[in-house]
């Protein structure tokens, strides 16, 4: 829960340091602009508002890891709702007030988890998960988008430290086996989630796992 925050906070911090013109850089996400990417940001703030504030009754169906589903192909950017997103950003002529979107329903989907009881049931694309396992599913979320802002912003800060190792493993359950002890915790998230191709180097210490990548996350 705690870890939520930090990674959240951190995220959040990031978006508001950036310049104007930074919302205009490519990012590490196919296809997306800086400013796609925070767009995509406000439109999973108010995903986990909705479903904070969406009670279950049933048992649990769904953990951290079995929140995600590993799709065949790395997104290009064409998915219509990726397309939905671009023509949104394009929306805020003013990357500031883009910016301050993020900041005002980022920060109430803050202070949401903060409040929320750690082991009430919430649902969310037909899957009954505590908001513990929820919130921890977006720790990933955050990291890898983290990652992505900074990828062609060199002087942003990247994600916390502790919210890398925890999606790294995040990552290895979901992929079913850890990737090797010399893999640093970022190389392992982008390398494993496809954001960059590994090299030769890494692919010799992956071994079998290199034939697996990358795991597409959805």
């Amino acid at each position: 829960m705690e870890l939520f925050s930090r990674s959240w906070d951190a995220l959040r911090e990031a978006v508001a340091g950036l310049r104007d013109e930074d919302f205009a850089r490519p990012s590490g996400c196919a296809g997306w602009l800086v400013r796609d990417l925070v767009c995509h940001l406000v439109i999973d703030a108010q995903d986990v508002l909705i479903t904070l504030a969406t009670p279950a009754e049933a048992a649990p169906t769904a953990d951290a890891a079995t929140y995600w589903h590993l799709g065949q192909d790395p997104p290009s950017g064409e998915d219509p709702l990726d397309a939905l997103t671009v023509r949104l950003a394009a929306a805020y002529r003013d990357p500031r007030l883009l910016a301050f979107h993020l900041d005002d329903v980022g920060s109430a989907a803050g202070r949401a988890a903060r409040l929320a009881n750690p082991g009430a049931l919430v649902g969310t694309q037909d899957m009954v998960l505590t908001v513990r396992d929820y919130l921890g599913a977006y720790v990933l979320e955050w990291t890898l988008h983290h990652l992505d802002l900074t990828a062609h912003l060199p002087g942003t800060a990247g994600p916390p430290a502790e919210g890398l190792a925890a999606s790294r493993a995040l990552l290895e359950r979901i992929a079913g086996e850890p990737f090797p002890a010399s893999c640093a915790d970022t190389d392992a998230l982008l390398t494993g989630t496809g954001r960059r191709a590994p090299t030769r180097a890494e692919r010799d210490r992956l071994g079998p796992l290199a034939g697996r990548l990358p795991f597409v996350l959805g």
